[in-house]
């Protein structure tokens, strides 16, 4: 089932989220939905609290940034079908240098910004099966991983930005938490009033 995808200025995305343990309620249906839901909206990561629930669970499918030309036959066939749930995720560890990259995110959709992020990550996670991981990830991978990461400790990629770049991009955001923009999937906004 195709989810609305909670939009910028619900509070549920500045929530830190919660772990789960085996015994989340009809979690495999979730897991259903979330992929059903990012790919309805041509996403390459979704994480919980986008559809409203605060618990530590996110998802990655990076196989579209495999067909970008601009990428080394190494980055685009590590890319290419890399398809992961983490559940209860923990970035142990962030090095090498910043590089900046053009994010964007479904929930504050038609806004793209350059940011910095590092490098190389080290994450330990739970997949959907409940077994451990602990692996390294760099490059686009990294990065993927880090932006929804962030959605499950309350950070959203334009809190990355300059002050200066936050100011220019207020009325616009304003604009989305009021439901004042044309998308093509479902979306819940906080700041429309319902009618009585």
């Amino acid at each position: 089932m195709i989810l609305p995808i909670i939009a910028y200025g619900d509070p549920v995305l500045r929530r830190k989220a919660t772990d789960i343990t085996k015994a989340y309620p009809k979690l495999k249906e979730l897991l259903v939905n979330m992929w059903e839901t990012m790919y309805n909206a041509n996403g390459v990561g979704l994480a919980a609290p986008q559809i409203g629930l605060p618990i530590r669970v996110f998802l990655v499918d990076t196989t579209p940034f495999s067909e970008d030309e601009d990428l080394s036959d190494e980055e685009q066939k590590a890319l290419n079908g890399f398809k992961k749930v983490f559940i209860n995720a923990k970035i142990e560890e962030e090095s090498g240098e910043d590089w900046p990259f053009n994010e964007g995110c479904l929930s504050i959709p038609d806004i793209r910004e350059d940011v910095n992020r590092k490098d190389t990550i080290k994450i330990t996670y739970l997949d959907e099966n409940f077994k451990s991981h602990t692996e390294i990830y760099n490059g686009l991978l990294a990065r993927v991983i880090q932006h929804e990461y962030d959605h499950i400790e309350g950070i959203l990629f334009t809190d990355k930005l300059s002050s200066l770049k936050k100011r220019l991009l207020k009325n616009r955001l304003d604009k989305i938490s009021k439901g004042k923009i044309n998308i093509d999937y479902k979306m819940r906004f906080p700041n429309i009033k319902k009618a009585r």
